[in-house]
């Protein structure tokens, strides 16, 4: 809960404001929740950080911005517990399929913006399943 929002619930003068901001924050969780978006998930741990998930981070935000496209937001998480195949990054769209994708660098993700992302043919050869091959 932010300050804002914290002190909106500590400075109420009735139950009827109190039953306003539920709703107003109510409103707001189902926005989020239904939006039709894709994510790109980046694994940004100390070892997805030393393998150069910060360059392929950069990679995916410049090229979606170079494209103009919206739908898709890329957020950074932890350790996703395949150090071996840093960096990596998650495809998750928004029908909750999910692709990971390993090893990659700048021009990987650059590659699976236009392929995945563009044209949603999801780039096999920078998969988990082809790694493990």
């Amino acid at each position: 809960m932010g300050y804002k929002q914290f002190s909106e619930v500590f400075w109420m003068k009735s139950v009827e404001e109190l039953k306003a901001i539920r709703e107003k924050a109510l409103k707001e969780i189902s926005i989020r929740e239904n939006e039709d978006k894709t994510r790109i998930v980046v694994g940004m741990a100390t070892c997805g950080i030393a393998a150069g998930a910060r360059p392929v981070m950069n990679a995916f935000i410049e090229e979606l911005e170079k494209r103009n496209i919206r739908n898709v937001t890329v957020s950074m998480t932890g350790c996703i517990g395949i150090c071996r195949l840093e960096p990596v990054a998650e495809v998750i769209e928004a029908n909750g399929q999910k692709t990971t994708y390993v090893k990659l660098d700048a021009e990987k993700a650059r590659r699976i913006v236009a392929e995945h992302i563009v044209n949603q043919k999801p780039v096999t050869e920078f998969t988990i399943g082809a790694a493990e091959r």
